[in-house]
């Protein structure tokens, strides 16, 4: 995983000698034209070398003459001159023109003109194909005025090599143009083809240039050496074998630029799928290809940006409710979010500020906000950290659960150990004002109220009310914290530890209640 990360982060367009994403507009261009003009060239002088190869000693055809010989000593060395001159640097000269926008910094570049970018490998690889079939055409007719029995073979082995050059061209030149095309599609949804042609052509044109044209080379080759009476077995035999040689080495270029063409983008998306699922999702990848690939690529971004706008709304939607409610929330299937609620055993807290009024008449708006803050702050981590639930907050008082919507056994020593330890820290975090905190367990009903169109989630019944009327008792004694004795008792069950803090304080008439109700205190 630690490799895929590192590999996509040092080679973010498929190759490490494209650079990085965020390269600046200089040294971009300056990486884009050396590699645009080196593979140009290396393709051209290639397929040049092929094509002298070919002709010389694979095409069963006369010995040169010498004038042959002179002419093509002086044309071949001149075209391949102007032909370099002409497609290598006038063509990426001319290309540069169209993607001045994307070595410039600050510039906004229209939709015509990212489209226009992203045209520009079709572009330089017609100005190639164009050239060599110029070539094709010129010492087609050279052979044939000075040498017209060879007239034949420089036709076909100069075309063949023309649509050879041209697939070679074109990959390098999509290839060398990856940081430009990912500027282009930067802020853009890539939903349909906006350039070249799609996979499966892809494949189709350079099984072509790759296969077919070598091969029918070879073909052609075969028959005008069945065709010539003096042709010998010897020479049948270095023709194959010539042939065969450039055949394999020209499929197995146009195949491995192809396969790196297409598994690039596709390797992109993998890594970053990595990264997914191991829980980051602040990830995505650069949209360098305009066809099926660049669809793949910004689907994935599509992918992750709604994974992160879930994930942002999961978590706020977790403040607003509590996560273990979020959570039980989504795990029931859209629609069928029920109202009401269940009868389970649990044990509620209540904590409430004594004179909050009477501090917000001698203090700033500001300084009552940073006081309620710090009053809240230490409610919510002393529930968090004993996997309650605050489940609301009624102005400077907050009511929590424990044991539900997620029940926990021992849900009465976690809420009294709570209760103990928020008085502390309240004493000591909040002492500008006082408090009082009161805990109940039993039975309750815990669920949706409200409409289905719109409810929260929250428990009712006499555990609520009880810790309710004891958060006022609490409130005038000592320690500031009273818990109904049930709850002690409840906790005595399940975790003997936290039974051992309380102790029985006599009993407390509730209001609205007409029995007393036996209650304890955390011992001193």
């Amino acid at each position: 995983m630690a490799r895929s990360t590192n590999r996509r982060r040092r080679a973010p367009f498929g190759a490490r000698v494209l650079g990085a994403r965020d390269q600046g507009p200089r040294q971009l261009r300056l990486r884009v034209q050396l590699l645009l003009t080196g593979l140009l060239l290396v393709t051209n002088v290639f397929g040049a070398l092929v094509v002298f190869v070919v002709n010389m000693w694979a095409i069963p055809s006369p010995d040169p003459t010498r004038e042959m010989v002179i002419a093509l000593a002086i044309a071949v060395p001149a075209y391949v001159l102007l032909g370099v001159v002409v497609g290598v640097l006038a063509g990426t000269a001319g290309a540069f023109r169209a993607l001045r926008w994307a070595t410039q910094p600050g510039v906004d570049p229209s939709p015509a003109v990212r489209a226009r970018a992203l045209r520009v490998p079709l572009w330089l690889t017609l100005i190639q194909f164009a050239i060599w079939a110029a070539g094709t055409v010129l010492f087609t007719v050279l052979a044939s005025v000075i040498q017209p029995s060879r007239a034949l073979g420089t036709g076909l082995t100069v075309g063949i090599g023309a649509i050879v050059v041209s697939g070679v061209a074109y990959l390098v030149t999509e290839f060398s143009l990856r940081p430009i095309a990912a500027r282009a599609l930067s802020d853009r949804r890539v939903t349909g083809r906006l350039r070249g042609v799609g996979v499966g052509p892809r494949m189709m044109l350079f099984w072509v240039t790759g296969s077919a044209a070598p091969v029918t080379g070879l073909l052609i080759a075969a028959v005008l050496a069945l065709t010539r009476d003096e042709a010998t077995l010897d020479q049948l035999a270095i023709v194959t074998i010539v042939l065969c040689t450039i055949a394999l080495l020209t499929g197995a270029l146009i195949t491995t630029l192809n396969t790196r063409a297409v598994v690039a983008p596709i390797l992109s998306v993998r890594d970053a799928l990595q990264e997914v699922e191991k829980g980051d999702l602040d990830v995505d990848v650069p949209v360098y290809d305009g066809t099926e690939l660049g669809q793949l690529q910004s689907g994935f971004n599509a992918m992750a940006a709604g994974l992160r706008e879930r994930e942002r709304i999961r978590d706020l939607f977790g403040r607003h409710v509590g996560h273990e409610v979020a959570a039980a929330a989504a795990a029931v299937r859209t629609g069928e979010i029920p109202l009401g609620g269940e009868t389970l055993t649990a044990s509620v807290l209540f904590v409430d500020l004594v004179g909050s009024t009477t501090y917000a008449t001698t203090h700033s708006p500001a300084e009552v906000v940073a006081m309620l803050n710090r009053f809240f702050g230490v409610v919510v981590d002393e529930v968090t950290a004993r996997h309650g639930l605050v489940n609301k907050f009624l102005g400077d008082a907050v009511l929590a659960v424990f044991g539900a919507p997620v029940e926990a056994a021992d849900h009465a020593a976690l809420a009294l150990a709570c209760g103990r330890r928020m008085a502390e820290r309240l004493a000591a975090e909040v002492p500008e004002v006082g408090f009082g905190i009161g805990i109940a367990t039993g039975p309750v009903v815990a669920g949706n109220v409200g409409h289905e169109q719109r409810f929260e989630y929250t428990v009712i019944g006499d555990a609520v009310n009880s810790a309710s009327r004891l958060t006022d008792l609490a409130k005038e004694t000592p320690g500031r914290v009273l818990a109904a004795l049930d709850s002690v008792a409840s906790a005595a069950e399940r975790a003997e530890g936290e039974a051992g803090h309380w102790v029985a304080d006599g009993e407390r008439l509730l209001r609205g209640r007409t029995e007393p109700t036996p209650v304890a205190v955390p011992t001193r």
